[in-house]
């Protein structure tokens, strides 16, 4: 191809299951985008400054009307809205999702038009970063409602479906996404659930059954993701898409038939399994395009990711402030804890951490905001971060408080069992880390094996063919002069020159250089482990992870330095939270560059070789164990019915109404 980039999915050293999922993702994912964002820029050792420099603010007038909501919903959340009997009796009582509804929480991000208050994503998630300070539940539904259940009508409705769903969203009724399913987790696109058109042209029928869809119990509204057979018209194959169709508890066929499970954490929220047997669901339901059901999806998880990092920020800063004040307060040793070392490096890393956090998540929203087109590898490295490093604040926070950080009443202990939650869902972390490094490097990794391709021996080929080849695309001075570019990394050593961030505090300058290097040797260690495993590289998911850590901490470091030149400029460093900020943001700054480093040290061989022989070793030592022992995916390909049955007897059920507390919004 001439050093133009490849189709991966091409490569002929893969196998057919991971080039079936290159497939998948390439359908998935669509065209890339032609400006690539910041993070895919660092990949190729570029600094996309202007995207992340000078540090983003609100408009005034956004300020205001998001202060004016905050003035009304902190009150009510620090005094009135019971986190504590939320977590204790599993549930959400009707008159608090009432209030806010009132407040105009739940259609904050809905346009004026019908009925919202129109806030930009930013505001939204300042908003969630106050409710997910006191109650993680409540930030979840209300995230679920308006980042994933109603936002795929506010994006991709047309004008009647927006008018008649949108106003009863914005003031009483809330909305659930079906997406997951028993064997549909991250696997987006492997959907059972189906859908017909009718021979009358007039309906959808649609079949299956949806997992995991908060408050879908007390929804009067469904988005439902279902596959929808295509025949090619070249080849007459058939092919099955995603379609996203909009439904309703009422339609004849549906049922919800689990409302709820007990659970770990967010234990106010309600997950329900909802079955669809042949419901007919008006062709004036199709959202978006037929096929097109998969852009919908992965066009709301870039909101609900960011939602999902906003409610974690919010509980690891209020558990950082709490940890820092029981290290002032309680003595040991007839000193406070916060006098000895190992206590004041957990108290610099959660500060540290929770700056990071934040500058991350309210840049990555500005992204969404100025509608930037290449930014799903941001939200998913925003969830990433957020989600990895709240745990760790809030681990942190407990270690601190010790035994009274365990108990119940001082609140900690629901913090940490709740944001437990935020690695696994929106997407597992360990999907996130090999798909910020698939779909972040994929246009680099393109590009090389087009240089490959162009100037490398084919034994496939002909000695004629081969140099005719060669010959040629050495006469092509623009695909030679990269050539030589990036033969002298993979053969010299060299490291390309690194960018300047411009108009960076003079304070700041060495850091800024330190970082722009750091993101010249992520380009470098990419293409020389690139070559090193070749086609390999495509299933080599502990490799991907080392370079998806360093990514990360590559643009924690990215927005955290563009939050402290902002704080350098324009803030009275006399303030004592400005001083704690400047301090938080210089540590993450050093601790960002031990990470890089260390991610890159860890792409040796030895250890991955040990480390796949012990999981073979387990693996066959687990398969001698009788499966009757152990919980058991309910549909298993290979295991299914063979599984323990789980003993429920003492634990609390959701399958019955609402006792003492009905609350069924009427369907839209």
């Amino acid at each position: 191809m001439g050093g133009d980039q490849v189709d991966l999915k091409n490569l002929k050293g893969i196998s057919k299951q991971d080039r079936e999922m290159l497939g998948e993702a390439d359908d998935m994912l669509g065209p890339q985008p032609q400006e690539m964002g910041v993070v895919k820029n660092m990949f190729w050792g570029r600094n996309r400054q202007e995207l992340i420099f000078p540090y983003p603010h609100s408009n005034s007038e956004e300020q205001r009307a998001c202060e004016e909501l905050l003035s009304k919903l902190e009150p009510y959340m620090k005094n009135e809205h019971p986190s504590i009997w939320i977590d204790q009796n599993q549930r959400i009582p009707q008159a608090n999702l009432d209030k806010l509804f009132k407040l105009g929480v739940m259609g904050m991000t809905i346009p004026k038009a019908y009925g919202g208050l129109g806030l930009s994503v930013t505001s939204y998630n300042r908003v969630l970063e106050c409710i997910g300070t006191y109650c993680a539940a409540t930030s979840v539904v209300v995230s679920a409602h308006q980042s994933i259940g109603c936002k795929a009508i506010m994006l991709y409705g047309n004008d009647e479906q927006k008018d008649t769903y949108l106003p009863r969203l914005a003031q009483n009724t809330l909305s659930a996404f079906c997406l997951s399913e028993s064997n549909v987790g991250c696997d987006a696109g492997g959907q059972e659930t189906h859908c017909v058109l009718s021979e009358d042209g007039r309906h959808y029928i649609l079949n299956g059954e949806k997992k995991w869809s908060t408050s879908g119990a007390i929804s009067g509204l469904f988005t439902v993701m279902a596959k929808q057979a295509f025949s090619d018209p070249d080849s007459g194959e058939i092919r099955h898409k995603v379609t996203a169709l909009i439904c309703n508890p009422n339609m004849e066929g549906v049922k919800v038939y689990e409302n709820n499970r007990s659970k770990c954490g967010i234990r106010g929220t309600w997950q329900a399994r909802i079955r669809f047997d042949k419901v007919k669901v008006p062709k004036e339901n199709l959202l978006h395009e037929e096929g097109k059901g998969l852009q919908v999806a992965l066009s709301c998880l870039n909101y609900g990711r960011c939602t999902l990092s906003a409610g974690v920020v919010g509980a690891a800063k209020k558990s950082c402030d709490r940890a820092t004040k029981w290290s002032r307060t309680r003595y040991q040793f007839k000193r406070p804890l916060s006098d000895f070392e190992l206590v004041k490096e957990k108290v610099a890393h959660m500060e540290a951490l929770c700056f990071a956090m934040d500058s991350m998540l309210y840049i990555t929203t500005t992204l969404l905001d100025r509608k930037e087109k290449d930014i799903m590898v941001e939200t998913a490295t925003c969830k990433l971060f957020c989600s990895e490093m709240g745990w760790q604040v809030i681990n942190d926070a407990m270690q601190i408080m010790g035994g009274e950080g365990y108990m119940t009443e001082n609140e900690v202990e629901r913090a940490f069992r709740d944001s437990r939650i935020y690695l696994i869902v929106e997407g597992a972390n360990e999907v996130m880390q090999s798909f910020v490094f698939g779909y972040g490097g994929k246009q680099l990794a393109e590009s090389l094996i087009g240089l490959q391709q162009a100037y490398l021996w084919n034994e496939d080929q002909t000695l004629l063919a081969n140099l005719k080849r060669i010959v040629k695309n050495t006469f092509n001075p623009k695909l030679l002069m990269r050539a030589c570019r990036v033969g002298s990394e993979l053969f010299l050593g060299h490291r390309q020159t690194p960018d300047i961030i411009k108009r960076l505090h003079p304070d700041l300058q060495l850091l800024g250089e330190r970082l722009c290097k750091d993101m010249t040797e992520l380009s470098y260690q990419f293409k020389i482990t690139s070559l090193k495993l070749k086609e390999s590289i495509v299933s080599r998911q502990t490799t991907q992870a080392k370079f998806a850590d360093a990514v990360m901490w590559l643009h924690a470091a990215n927005c955290s330095l563009s939050k402290l030149d902002d704080l350098k400029h324009n803030s009275n460093q006399s303030d004592l939270s400005v001083q704690r900020d400047i301090r938080a943001g210089e540590y993450l700054l050093e601790i960002a560059h031990l990470k890089i480093q260390e991610a890159f040290s860890k792409l040796g061989e030895p250890e991955r070789n040990a480390m796949m022989r012990c999981a073979e070793s387990a693996i066959r030592y687990n398969d001698s164990l009788k499966n009757q022992d152990f919980s058991i995916p309910e549909k298993s390909p290979n295991a299914t019915g063979t599984g323990r049955q789980p003993n429920k007897k003492d634990i609390p059920q959701f399958n019955g109404p609402w006792d003492n507390d009905p609350h069924h919004y009427e369907a839209v």
